[in-house]
Order: C-alpha cells, then sequence, then structure tokens
C-alpha cells in the first residue's frame, strides 16, 4: 500500500514539491475528484464530500485547503507501515500554521486576545465566490477566461493559471461522475417520482459544468455541485445569478420542486447567507419572480437557515415589502433588511464605483462583499468597547484577569477633567483596533502564502484577470472588516462619569473606581445613581453624542490601517453569538453592569432593556452613528410581539418604522417577531418551544439551543410597541 493510494489529495499534493503552492493544490483537488465522496442527497441533489474522510485521507478541501490531525492519527493506526510517511508528508505542509501563529501572536497579543478585548484574524472567513459562472459560463466559459489572459499576465503567472485549470477539471471530473452516478441511481430506484428527478439530473450533467445550465433544474445541480465542492459557504445574490435558468424552465411545478428540495438542503448543511433583490447603478428594482418565490418557500418551510437578506431602496416595490413582512410574521426572523441607499455609497466612499456597489452582498452572518468581485467579507477581527472602557478605568489592569495587559493611560483618580477620561479610553481603543488590524494583516499574509485558493480565484473577478491568487490581491477590492461589540455599554459609562463626576460633581473618580473595584459592593446608592443615569437608545443628547462619537473615532481609526489584500479597514457590528460571553470577561462599569455579568449590548442598540421610550427614540439615538461608515453588517434589532406584528395594522406599522429608518440613513433593520410568554415558557419548558426562533447576532437560531446567557440577553431586549 502506497501513501498516495489511501491519501488521493495528498498524491496530487506531493507530486511536485517544487511547485507553487497554487499549483500543488489545484493538483490535489484535481486527484481528489476521481476519489472523493459523490452522493446525491435525500433531497436528490449533488453532494461533493472534499473534506479529509470524502477522500480517506488527512488532507481536504472546504473553503480552503487543509490537513486534518485527528485524520493523520487515525491514518497511522489503520496503516502503522506508513506511519513515518503520513507523518513527515503531514509537517511539511502543516507548517504555515506556526507560521501564522508567530505572525499573529506578537508580544501580549496573546493576553490581550484572552482577556476578550480584541481579536484579529486566525481564520479563512466567508467568501462570495461567483456560482453563476459555473451556472451562466461553464468550465469551458472560465478556460476561455484563463486563456485570454495567459497571454496578457506572461510574467511567472503560468504556475497560478495551471493551478486554476487543475481544478477546472476537478470540476469537470464531479460532473462526470455524478452524470454515472444519476443514471445508476435512476435504474434501481423504485420510486417513479424520485427516478424521474435522477433522470432530470442526468441530463443535466450531460451539460453542466462544462456548459451553461439550460433550465432550473440543470442550474440548481450545477450549483449545488460547486457550492457543497467549495464548502457550503455563502450563496450570495442567488435570485440574481440564476435569474437566465428561473426564466427559461417552463415546467413551474417542476421549478417549485427542486427550489423546496435545495431549500432543505441549505438547511440541512446551515447554508449561510443568501441575498434576495436590490437595485442596478440607476437604482432600478432588480426584484424577479425568484425573490418572490424565496420569500414563499422561506416562510412555508419556517427553518432558521439558510441566513435569508433582502436589500431594499427607492424602489423597491410595495408587494415585495409586503411579501418581506409575512415571511417574517412567521416567526423566523428572516430576511433581514439591508439599505442600498446607504450601503451603496458607503462602498462608494471605499472607492468602489457604483457599478460594482450595487452588486453587493452579504455574507456568513451579515458581512459586507460585492459578489464575485472582492475578498473582504470575513470579518477580520472585532474590538470590544465595554472592555476597552475597564482598561481606561484600571490603568491597562484586567479587573476580571486581575493583572496588567494593557497600555498604562494614566490612574483615572488623578482625573479632573472628562476629556481626561475619554482620552485614555480612546487610547485603549486605538491600541486594541490597531491590534486587531496588525493580527488580522499577519494571517492574510500567511494564507496568502501557503494557503492560495485556485478555486475561488476562478470564480471571483479579478484573479484571473491579473494572474494573482483570491488571497493575496487578485480579486478587484480587498478590504477588511473589523466589528464592534458592547459599543452602548461604553457609551453608557462614558455619560455617567461626566454627568455625576465632572459636571454634577456627586461623586469622585476615586469613590467610583472603588466602587467598581467592589463590586458596586457597600456602594448601593452609586450604583442606583451610576445604573439609573441615561442611557442610548432613549433619544438622549448628552448619551447619544458621547456614544456615537466613539464609535465614529473608531470607524476613522480603522480607515487609517491598510490591509495585506490592498485595501482598508472598516467597521461594522456583528455580534454573532459572542455578546454573553463578552460579557463574562467584562468587569463592573460605571452604567451599572457588574462584574462578569453577561447582559451587554447585542447590537448597535440599547444594552437590553434599556431603551424605554419606543421604537422612534430606539432609531433617533441609532441616527446618530455615521453608519456610510460602516463598510460591514451594522447590525439594528429590534422585537415585536406577535400578537401585535400579525395583524394588517401591524405589519403596515413595521413597514412604516422600516422606511422611516432608513429613509433617515439606517444601514440594517432586523426583526424578532415573538411572543413575550413564549420567550420565559421556552427557558423553563424548552421541549415545548424546539421550533421558536430569534434573532442572534446577525443570523437566526434556535431559542433553546442558545446558552443560558444569550438567551437572557434576547429575553432583556424590550418589546417595540407598536398600534395594533
Amino acid at each position: 500500500m502506497r501513501y498516495c493510494e489511501i491519501d488521493p489529495m495528498a498524491a496530487g499534493f506531493f507530486a511536485d514539491e517544487s511547485a507553487d503552492y497554487s499549483e500543488r493544490i489545484g493538483r490535489a483537488l484535481k486527484e481528489g475528484a476521481e476519489y472523493i465522496h459523490i452522493s446525491f442527497d435525500r433531497n436528490i441533489l449533488p453532494v461533493v464530500d472534499a473534506r479529509s474522510h470524502g477522500c480517506g485521507g488527512g488532507f481536504s478541501y472546504g473553503m480552503g485547503f487543509a490537513f486534518s490531525d485527528d485524520r493523520q492519527d487515525e491514518m497511522i493506526e489503520k496503516y502503522p507501515e506508513l506511519a513515518d510517511e503520513i507523518r513527515r508528508n503531514a509537517e511539511k505542509y502543516r507548517f504555515f500554521r506556526g507560521v501564522s501563529q508567530n505572525l499573529r501572536r506578537f508580544e501580549g497579543y496573546g493576553e490581550i486576545e484572552s482577556s476578550c478585548a480584541m481579536w484579529g484574524g486566525g481564520w479563512a472567513g466567508h467568501s462570495n465566490p461567483d456560482f453563476g459562472r459555473i451556472i451562466n459560463l461553464g468550465t469551458d466559459g472560465i478556460r476561455e477566461i484563463i486563456n485570454k489572459y495567459k497571454k496578457i499576465n506572461v510574467d511567472d503567472s503560468d504556475w497560478f493559471y495551471r493551478g486554476c485549470e487543475y481544478t477546472l477539471d476537478a470540476i469537470d471530473t464531479l460532473g462526470r461522475r455524478f452524470h454515472e452516478l444519476a443514471l445508476e441511481e435512476a435504474a434501481k430506484c423504485d420510486d417513479p417520482a424520485d427516478r424521474k428527478r435522477y433522470e432530470a439530473a442526468a441530463r443535466a450533467f450531460e451539460v453542466v459544468p462544462k456548459k451553461p445550465a439550460y433550465d432550473f433544474t440543470s442550474a440548481c445541480h450545477a450549483f449545488w455541485m460547486i457550492f457543497t465542492f467549495d464548502g457550503t459557504d455563502s450563496p450570495g445574490r442567488f435570485d440574481q445569478y440564476m435569474k437566465r435558468a428561473y426564466e427559461a424552465t417552463g415546467d413551474r411545478e417542476e421549478m417549485l420542486d427542486i427550489l423546496s428540495r435545495l431549500w432543505e438542503a441549505f438547511h440541512d448543511t446551515r447554508t449561510w447567507n443568501l441575498c434576495i433583490s436590490g437595485s442596478d447603478e440607476n437604482w432600478n428594482d432588480v426584484t424577479n419572480g425568484l425573490s418572490y418565490d424565496i420569500l414563499k418557500i422561506a416562510r412555508e418551510k419556517k427553518y432558521e437557515t439558510p441566513n435569508l437578506t433582502m436589500r431594499v431602496h427607492r424602489n423597491t416595490p410595495d408587494s415585495l415589502w409586503d411579501e418581506a413582512a409575512e415571511t417574517l410574521a412567521s416567526g423566523i426572523g428572516m430576511p433581514a433588511l439591508y439599505n442600498d441607499e446607504v450601503v451603496c455609497p458607503a462602498l462608494e466612499k471605499l472607492g468602489i464605483p457604483p457599478r460594482d456597489s450595487h452588486l453587493y452582498c452579504m455574507n456568513g452572518c451579515n458581512q459586507i462583499d460585492i459578489m464575485g468581485k472582492s475578498h473582504m467579507g470575513l470579518e477580520d477581527g472585532e474590538v470590544v468597547f465595554g472592555k476597552c472602557l475597564e482598561f481606561a478605568l484600571h490603568d491597562g489592569f484586567d479587573d476580571v484577569k486581575q493583572k496588567f495587559v494593557s497600555l498604562n493611560t494614566g490612574d483615572p483618580r488623578t482625573f479632573t477633567s472628562y476629556e481626561e477620561m475619554e482620552l485614555a479610553f480612546m487610547r485603549q481603543l486605538e491600541y486594541m483596533t490597531f491590534l486587531a488590524c496588525e493580527a488580522a494583516n499577519g494571517c492574510q499574509h500567511t494564507r496568502a502564502i501557503f494557503q492560495p485558493n485556485p478555486l475561488r480565484s476562478c470564480l471571483i473577478e479579478g484573479c484571473l484577470e491579473r494572474g494573482i491568487d483570491y488571497r493575496n490581491g487578485g480579486p478587484l477590492y480587498g478590504h477588511g472588516q473589523i466589528l464592534a461589540e458592547a459599543i452602548a455599554d461604553a457609551g453608557d459609562s462614558l455619560w455617567a462619569i461626566k454627568k455625576l463626576v465632572f459636571t454634577e460633581k456627586k461623586y469622585t473618580m476615586a469613590q467610583l473606581i472603588d466602587a467598581l473595584k467592589a463590586d458596586f459592593v457597600g456602594y448601593d446608592q452609586l450604583w442606583y445613581d451610576f445604573s439609573h443615569c441615561e442611557k442610548f437608545g432613549n433619544d438622549e443628547e448628552g448619551v447619544d453624542e458621547i456614544t456615537a462619537r466613539i464609535l465614529n473615532r473608531f470607524f476613522t481609526f480603522l480607515k487609517r490601517n491598510r490591509t495585506y489584500r490592498g485595501g482598508v479597514f472598516t467597521g461594522g457590528c456583528s455580534p454573532d453569538d459572542r455578546a454573553a460571553h463578552y460579557g463574562h470577561h467584562i468587569a463592573a462599569l460605571p452604567n451599572g453592569k457588574k462584574k462578569c455579568e453577561p447582559l451587554i449590548a447585542d447590537c448597535i442598540a440599547a444594552v437590553p432593556g434599556c431603551d424605554m421610550n419606543g421604537p422612534t427614540a430606539v432609531m433617533k439615538s441609532v441616527l446618530k452613528y455615521r453608519h456610510l461608515d460602516a463598510g460591514s453588517g451594522f447590525i439594528y434589532m429590534i422585537k415585536f410581539d406577535k400578537k401585535i406584528f400579525n395583524t394588517p395594522k401591524g405589519k403596515e406599522t413595521f413597514k412604516t418604522l422600516a422606511k422611516t429608518f432608513f429613509k433617515e440613513g439606517g444601514q440594517q433593520y432586523t426583526v424578532t417577531v415573538v411572543s413575550p410568554e413564549e420567550l420565559l415558557d421556552a427557558k423553563v419548558n424548552p421541549d415545548r418551544h424546539r421550533d421558536l426562533i430569534v434573532r442572534v447576532g446577525g443570523f437566526s437560531g434556535y431559542f433553546v439551543e442558545l446558552d443560558e446567557g444569550l438567551q437572557d440577553n434576547v429575553i432583556a431586549r424590550s418589546f417595540m410597541e407598536m398600534d395594533g
């Protein structure tokens, strides 16, 4: 037994160790395509298992080429005679991880990251490849692009193109194998309806992926094959690149059947972000029939995935708004709404022209990308404003870990003005932001050298045209995104300090610091006064002005930092499910938060439960931010009682609020529709509410599967009152 026989991807990768990594990875994909496990899932859609166990070895592909340590141990146990070769080849590839860690973990980085003040880099990130290239051009069309630009980029780029060509060979191999498999499955299938579906798949793979899809069924087969081969990431603007095939389908019953089966497959694989509708550069609406069908299937299935988002603008049809309201009323927390009138100008401020800014979509939870033209929506890092304030209040000391981990910005007991306090906070904030950008760039650099991606290079404009890999600056746009967390916690705290210490002089900084150190024990009156000070989210000028200023300063500083990929860093707010986790790592704060309490702001709005003056007041506060500077998703989450929402008047009120928010400059609007009684009962009796869905950061999730801190966070969010 030879090593290459038990790990076919390794056979391709190690065939020529003098070749560039891009070429070697392309060879690995080509070799692996002959052996990796393929199947039709329960929905009779093609599934490519390119993970390590898919072809029997330790090397794998899923959003990037990788090696599994667990598989290495299994292989050694199964093939002890090959143990030395397995270990040697694994080490030859694995070393890039060590380089990556060295680039990220400069002095002090590890301590600060573990304190939950920030993080940067460390993972490959989501992406929005243009799957439409496979559906509407086919691999033959992509080869034409390669042949054109190989003649132009003649300076040492042959290795890059060879890697891409090997990858296209792999895709064609998969298509051939699926054609054969579909014929086999059809021949032995007893169910007439399923046999018909297998026969349709066999016909499709006589054409795709080499040639363009000819109808929606063939397009879905081509899409699902390449989507699973890539790693089941984010479909992006599905209704746009599938439009030609959708409109070429005469049999609507067949079309709805495969869309339904595709939606089941999305759910089975926990597919990420699928985006519908939007505008073109002339503000023409691009909604089509598939956009409506997707909203309908989402509310019929009532799944928490895929993460469905919808773009809106000045010319969005009222009928689409109505469909969105109906889908939200189903309780799935989707679609999340994005405002082209803000997102497109924000991207244009980065130098992206309107013809491309209007192609944006989301990936992952809500990171913004230019469909098939960028590598920038991958969530490069995060900065926790509440922790930065903790460092400023303790002169760089982490009051949870009980050790110094950050900058010395002065003993706050000696501060004689609010401006000194805010300056100390800003210095901590900028330091954490700088570290996040540096760590992200180190990781980007490492992956560009040691983990290129010829598959995505074939599907993102700029790479083939420039002869440069997807991870090394090949895409047209390479901006970065560092996210903000616990914004309102910091704003509320700074305002309380300004008001109670420096304006009213009711307390001294020394008294406040002593109270924070004691976690407010023995300081009941001080805690009451600080915790009951005005809070962000209530249209209060003082606290709103401070909260907006610190976030806008963050945005400004980010844009001074360039990415390795060839752009600048921008900001956003996408807490994912991390809010409660960060709360556990933040000490007592002047807004009344006690040490390690999990409840912190989980979006750009108020700390849950602190917005007391209704939806209009919250919107006014949130609109104080510069939404045009948010180059990533800027999550605004609100909660409606479903008894009120699920009335004609309730839905109209929702649409009025959303449209007003967008008209006044808001970027994003996310809604949870649920009853308060359900939430409380679900925490006590989870088995009764297994299908209860709520918004968590930038995605929808089942409430009973959240940890207790996140459940409490969702429960604490104020219900938006509306006239029913």
